[in-house]
């Protein structure tokens, strides 16, 4: 027997991301609204670590994949549990006919600062072409599919858990172009870093719907990729609307994840979903302090801890003090200084806070960004939102914005959101894969 080079490379990538997984189990088993998952989602846990949907997929040899042509949507957090590539891997097998890559917001490898992406372009290790998503959606997006030629979307982005995190609303578009265009669509599921227990805050209303938020989800929505493709699927992808209905959708669970655990207890290594996401700890936070983009306080970005330090010219202790003051659970405030190289405030002494999340599991940081909200305004004559009142779009509506206008708490504002928080979660629930 003789072994092609892209044959080995392709079995040796496999081996070393499948490990003792076992195969994927033997069919497809009908979820909510007729969507496809493969079974088997709460497996236990093997080796002490978390197995990725890519992880399965390949220890099934790739047998959802055969006789198609695929395109993945990806960027540098598809690797495997040795740190390849997931596109390396897979062309690098005869077992997969990947034609294309797809890359979202920041690029496929991941070069471009928020709200930009790298184009079109060859990847220069593979020779594969690859297409630029980002800005692209309906029937525009569907005719990228069809260019590439596809069968089916293969997608594998690790996510960090928020509503206005683009990466779902890249999955979401996805999906809806594949039905318009009459591809499959395939999940590799990934941890949410965070955890997945419970959703929090207020749920988007549509008129406010944007790339940060297409449909009416939580704001913390506590789900991975592959539920949330499922709810997608079930929920917002009817006919109508410009939709073609729901895509024909596959998912593949992770082995040993729970619903409790966040990314450091998965045993997998952590690649920054996007540059100003460098560490799990910027992802606990960031649900709540990103809503930091929406007022004239610069969140972080062009520090070494984007999200985790905020702040402007002007700011001094008094903000740390009264964020200490609220008692918010699981959280500490300290005053801190910095100057940001990027980004808003760029190359100035801003006063400020910084986050110390001393208890992951009390923590809460859509409360915590409200309180940090509600604090700013109070002892920061300087405080104001943006001009184009980008914050409505970060929460869903403008009901925060108001609120913390009117000399708010953060009970009341919580409060506000809490019978729509109820909902959604009795619709997420539907829709969940793991315990």
């Amino acid at each position: 027997m003789t072994w092609s080079r892209r044959g080995v490379l392709g079995l040796a990538g496999a081996v070393g991301t499948a490990g003792a997984v076992g195969a994927l189990d033997a069919a497809d088993t009908a979820g909510p609204a007729g969507v496809a998952r493969a079974a088997g989602a709460g497996a236990p846990r093997a080796a002490g670590r978390v197995r990725t949907g890519f992880e399965r997929l390949a220890a099934d040899g790739y047998a959802l994949l055969a006789g198609q042509k695929v395109g993945v949507v990806t960027n540098p957090t598809g690797i495997t549990a040795d740190a390849r590539h997931l596109v390396d891997v897979m062309h690098a097998d005869e077992r997969v006919d990947l034609v294309a890559v797809f890359g979202p917001e920041h690029g496929f490898r991941g070069t471009a600062q928020a709200g930009d992406s790298e184009g079109a372009s060859r990847d220069p290790a593979t020779g594969l072409p690859v297409y630029d998503t980002y800005d692209k959606s309906g029937q525009r997006l569907a005719d990228v599919f069809t260019a590439a030629a596809i069968d089916t979307v293969v997608f594998d982005i690790q996510d960090v858990g928020a509503r206005f995190y683009t990466y779902i609303w890249t999955l979401y578009d996805c999906m809806r172009a594949a039905a318009l265009a009459g591809k499959a669509v395939v999940v590799l599921d990934r941890p949410n870093p965070v955890g997945g227990r419970r959703a929090a805050g207020p749920v988007l209303e549509r008129p406010y719907a944007s790339f940060v938020g297409r449909e009416p989800i939580a704001l913390a929505h506590g789900m991975t990729a592959a539920e949330l493709a499922r709810l997608f699927n079930g929920e917002f992808l009817g006919a109508g609307n410009g939709s073609a209905g729901p895509v024909r959708l596959a998912t593949v669970p992770m082995c040993g994840w729970r619903r409790g655990a966040f990314f450091g207890e998965t045993g997998l290594p952590w690649v920054p979903p996007s540059p100003n996401m460098p560490t799990p700890e910027t992802a606990l936070a960031y649900a709540g302090t990103c809503l930091f983009e929406g007022t004239n306080l610069s969140e972080g970005r062009g520090t070494t801890t984007p999200f985790e330090v905020l702040g402007a010219e002007g700011v001094d202790r008094r903000w740390a003090e009264a964020a200490n003051g609220l008692g918010l659970p699981g959280v500490w405030f300290r005053e801190a200084y910095f100057t940001p190289t990027f980004s808003k405030h760029v190359g100035k002494v801003c006063g400020g806070v910084r986050l110390i999340v001393h208890d992951r599991e009390a923590f809460d940081p859509v409360r915590t960004g409200i309180g940090l909200l509600v604090t700013a305004r109070r002892v920061w004559s300087g405080f104001g939102w943006r001009a184009d009142h980008w914050i409505d779009r970060l929460t869903g509506s403008d009901r925060v914005r108001g609120l913390v206008d009117a000399g708010a708490g953060v009970e009341e504002i919580a409060g506000d959101w809490a019978a729509g928080l109820a909902r959604f979660e009795a619709v997420r629930a539907r829709y969940l894969l793991y315990t």
